[in-house]
Protein backbone atom coordinates (compact mmCIF):
# COMPACT_ATOMS: atom_id res chain seq x y z
CA UNK A 1 0.00 0.00 0.00
CA UNK A 2 1.50 3.57 -1.01
CA UNK A 3 1.89 6.10 1.74
CA UNK A 4 -0.96 8.13 -0.13
CA UNK A 5 -3.25 5.15 0.22
CA UNK A 6 -2.20 4.30 4.06
CA UNK A 7 -2.94 8.04 4.35
CA UNK A 8 -6.43 8.09 3.19
CA UNK A 9 -7.42 4.97 5.41
CA UNK A 10 -5.72 6.14 8.61
CA UNK A 11 -8.31 9.51 7.37
CA UNK A 12 -11.18 7.11 6.98
CA UNK A 13 -10.98 5.14 10.08
CA UNK A 14 -10.87 8.55 12.11
CA UNK A 15 -14.29 9.90 10.34
CA UNK A 16 -12.47 12.56 8.42
CA UNK A 17 -13.88 13.46 5.50
CA UNK A 18 -12.10 11.65 2.10
CA UNK A 19 -12.93 12.07 -1.45
CA UNK A 20 -14.39 9.23 -4.01
CA UNK A 21 -10.89 9.73 -6.03
CA UNK A 22 -8.96 9.31 -2.86
CA UNK A 23 -10.59 6.02 -2.00
CA UNK A 24 -10.43 4.63 -5.55
CA UNK A 25 -7.66 2.25 -4.21
CA UNK A 26 -10.71 0.10 -2.03
CA UNK A 27 -12.35 -0.77 -5.28
CA UNK A 28 -11.43 -4.37 -5.87
CA UNK A 29 -12.67 -4.89 -2.12
CA UNK A 30 -16.71 -4.20 -4.04
CA UNK A 31 -18.93 -7.17 -4.01
CA UNK A 32 -21.66 -6.20 -6.89
CA UNK A 33 -20.91 -9.11 -9.17
CA UNK A 34 -21.54 -11.53 -6.51
CA UNK A 35 -24.24 -9.57 -4.83
CA UNK A 36 -25.96 -9.99 -8.10
CA UNK A 37 -25.58 -13.73 -8.62
CA UNK A 38 -26.74 -13.86 -4.99
CA UNK A 39 -30.23 -11.64 -5.62
CA UNK A 40 -30.67 -14.19 -8.48
CA UNK A 41 -30.09 -17.54 -7.27
CA UNK A 42 -33.46 -19.79 -6.15
CA UNK A 43 -34.70 -19.15 -2.42
CA UNK A 44 -34.41 -23.26 -2.26
CA UNK A 45 -30.40 -23.08 -3.38
CA UNK A 46 -29.70 -22.73 -0.04
CA UNK A 47 -25.96 -24.12 -0.67
CA UNK A 48 -24.97 -22.14 -3.53
CA UNK A 49 -26.46 -19.13 -1.50
CA UNK A 50 -24.29 -20.10 1.70
CA UNK A 51 -21.16 -20.04 -0.56
CA UNK A 52 -21.83 -16.24 -2.04
CA UNK A 53 -22.74 -14.97 1.51
CA UNK A 54 -18.98 -16.44 2.42
CA UNK A 55 -17.84 -14.73 -0.25
CA UNK A 56 -19.19 -11.54 -0.14
CA UNK A 57 -19.30 -10.73 3.24
CA UNK A 58 -16.22 -10.29 5.29
CA UNK A 59 -17.76 -12.94 7.65
CA UNK A 60 -20.90 -14.85 8.44
CA UNK A 61 -21.75 -17.14 11.19
CA UNK A 62 -24.26 -19.96 11.34
CA UNK A 63 -28.01 -20.23 10.20
CA UNK A 64 -27.68 -16.98 8.61
CA UNK A 65 -30.25 -16.13 6.56
CA UNK A 66 -30.50 -13.47 4.35
CA UNK A 67 -33.37 -12.65 2.16
CA UNK A 68 -33.11 -11.63 -1.40
CA UNK A 69 -32.88 -9.08 -3.04
CA UNK A 70 -30.35 -6.95 -0.08
CA UNK A 71 -28.07 -4.64 -1.29
CA UNK A 72 -24.17 -3.50 -0.28
CA UNK A 73 -22.03 -0.86 -1.17
CA UNK A 74 -19.33 -3.00 -0.43
CA UNK A 75 -19.90 -6.30 1.87
CA UNK A 76 -16.52 -7.02 2.11
CA UNK A 77 -16.91 -5.03 5.34
CA UNK A 78 -20.36 -6.63 6.72
CA UNK A 79 -19.76 -9.01 9.72
CA UNK A 80 -22.48 -10.85 10.59
CA UNK A 81 -22.97 -13.67 13.73
CA UNK A 82 -24.85 -16.26 14.21
CA UNK A 83 -28.60 -17.10 14.18
CA UNK A 84 -28.92 -13.84 11.80
CA UNK A 85 -32.10 -13.13 10.07
CA UNK A 86 -32.41 -9.94 7.14
CA UNK A 87 -35.50 -9.34 5.02
CA UNK A 88 -35.93 -8.51 1.86
CA UNK A 89 -34.14 -4.91 0.87
CA UNK A 90 -31.55 -4.38 3.07
CA UNK A 91 -29.23 -2.39 2.28
CA UNK A 92 -25.66 -2.09 3.84
CA UNK A 93 -23.86 1.22 2.81
CA UNK A 94 -20.57 -0.58 4.33
CA UNK A 95 -17.49 1.96 3.58
CA UNK A 96 -16.47 0.74 6.79
CA UNK A 97 -17.90 -2.12 8.91
CA UNK A 98 -20.59 -2.90 9.90
CA UNK A 99 -20.46 -5.69 12.88
CA UNK A 100 -24.00 -7.34 13.60
CA UNK A 101 -23.64 -9.42 16.69
CA UNK A 102 -26.15 -13.36 16.99
CA UNK A 103 -29.62 -13.37 16.98
CA UNK A 104 -30.04 -10.12 15.20
CA UNK A 105 -33.51 -9.60 13.14
CA UNK A 106 -33.92 -7.20 10.42
CA UNK A 107 -37.43 -6.56 9.22
CA UNK A 108 -37.67 -5.22 5.17
CA UNK A 109 -36.68 -2.35 3.82
CA UNK A 110 -34.07 -1.45 6.50
CA UNK A 111 -30.45 0.80 5.57
CA UNK A 112 -27.96 0.84 7.42
CA UNK A 113 -25.73 3.28 6.34
CA UNK A 114 -21.71 3.75 7.59
CA UNK A 115 -21.46 7.00 5.48
CA UNK A 116 -22.92 10.53 5.46
CA UNK A 117 -21.53 13.74 3.62
CA UNK A 118 -21.07 17.09 4.64
CA UNK A 119 -24.49 19.70 5.19
CA UNK A 120 -22.19 22.61 2.75
CA UNK A 121 -22.41 21.79 -1.08
CA UNK A 122 -18.79 23.04 -1.65
CA UNK A 123 -17.58 20.00 0.56
CA UNK A 124 -18.89 18.04 -1.28
CA UNK A 125 -16.84 18.03 -4.23
CA UNK A 126 -16.03 14.49 -6.01
CA UNK A 127 -18.44 12.84 -3.85
CA UNK A 128 -16.68 13.99 -0.51
CA UNK A 129 -18.07 11.94 2.93
CA UNK A 130 -17.27 10.35 6.16
CA UNK A 131 -17.39 7.19 7.57
CA UNK A 132 -18.55 5.77 11.21
CA UNK A 133 -18.44 2.13 11.66
CA UNK A 134 -21.82 0.91 13.35
CA UNK A 135 -22.70 -2.25 15.35
CA UNK A 136 -25.31 -4.32 16.50
CA UNK A 137 -25.05 -6.13 19.12
CA UNK A 138 -26.59 -9.38 20.20
CA UNK A 139 -30.59 -9.53 19.94
CA UNK A 140 -31.45 -6.76 18.37
CA UNK A 141 -34.88 -6.45 16.52
CA UNK A 142 -34.81 -3.35 13.75
CA UNK A 143 -38.47 -2.73 12.79
CA UNK A 144 -39.27 -2.34 8.40
CA UNK A 145 -38.14 0.42 6.76
CA UNK A 146 -35.54 2.02 9.65
CA UNK A 147 -32.29 3.94 8.78
CA UNK A 148 -29.79 3.72 11.32
CA UNK A 149 -27.05 6.22 10.45
CA UNK A 150 -22.86 6.83 10.25
CA UNK A 151 -21.32 5.59 13.94
CA UNK A 152 -24.07 4.02 15.69
CA UNK A 153 -24.20 1.03 18.42
CA UNK A 154 -27.62 -0.51 18.86
CA UNK A 155 -27.44 -2.31 22.70
CA UNK A 156 -28.21 -6.24 23.59
CA UNK A 157 -31.73 -6.73 22.64
CA UNK A 158 -33.06 -3.81 21.67
CA UNK A 159 -36.12 -2.75 19.29
CA UNK A 160 -36.04 0.08 17.11
CA UNK A 161 -39.18 0.82 15.81
CA UNK A 162 -40.31 1.03 12.41
CA UNK A 163 -39.25 3.80 10.21
CA UNK A 164 -37.10 5.20 12.48
CA UNK A 165 -34.05 6.68 11.95
CA UNK A 166 -31.12 6.24 14.46
CA UNK A 167 -28.65 8.95 14.52
CA UNK A 168 -27.34 8.09 17.95
CA UNK A 169 -26.19 5.22 20.20
CA UNK A 170 -29.39 3.12 21.88
CA UNK A 171 -28.71 1.38 25.77
CA UNK A 172 -29.17 -2.30 25.54
CA UNK A 173 -32.74 -3.73 26.54
CA UNK A 174 -34.56 -0.50 25.11
CA UNK A 175 -37.69 0.42 22.39
CA UNK A 176 -37.11 2.90 20.25
CA UNK A 177 -38.80 4.70 18.04
CA UNK A 178 -39.27 7.68 15.56
CA UNK A 179 -37.46 10.40 14.14
CA UNK A 180 -34.95 10.86 14.98
CA UNK A 181 -34.62 7.41 17.29
CA UNK A 182 -35.68 7.94 21.03
CA UNK A 183 -35.67 5.34 23.70
CA UNK A 184 -39.71 5.31 25.00
CA UNK A 185 -38.87 2.57 27.61
CA UNK A 186 -37.16 -0.21 29.12
CA UNK A 187 -37.55 -3.70 28.11
CA UNK A 188 -38.13 -6.04 31.34
CA UNK A 189 -38.58 -9.14 32.18
CA UNK A 190 -42.45 -8.62 32.76
CA UNK A 191 -42.07 -9.10 28.14
CA UNK A 192 -41.93 -12.40 29.06
CA UNK A 193 -45.65 -13.12 29.96
CA UNK A 194 -46.30 -12.11 26.13
CA UNK A 195 -46.41 -10.15 23.26
CA UNK A 196 -46.36 -6.30 24.47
Amino acid sequence: MSEHDAAVLARIRQGSLYTESEAAFLAPQRRADLIFDYNQTRPSDTDRRRTLLEQILGSVGARTVLLSPFHAGFGSNVHIGDDFFGNVNLTFVDDVEIRIGNGVMIAPGVTLTTTGHPVHPDLRVDFRRFSEPIVLEDKVWIGSNAVVLPGVRIGYGSVIGAGSVVTHDIPPMSVAVGVPCRVTRAITQDELRGRV
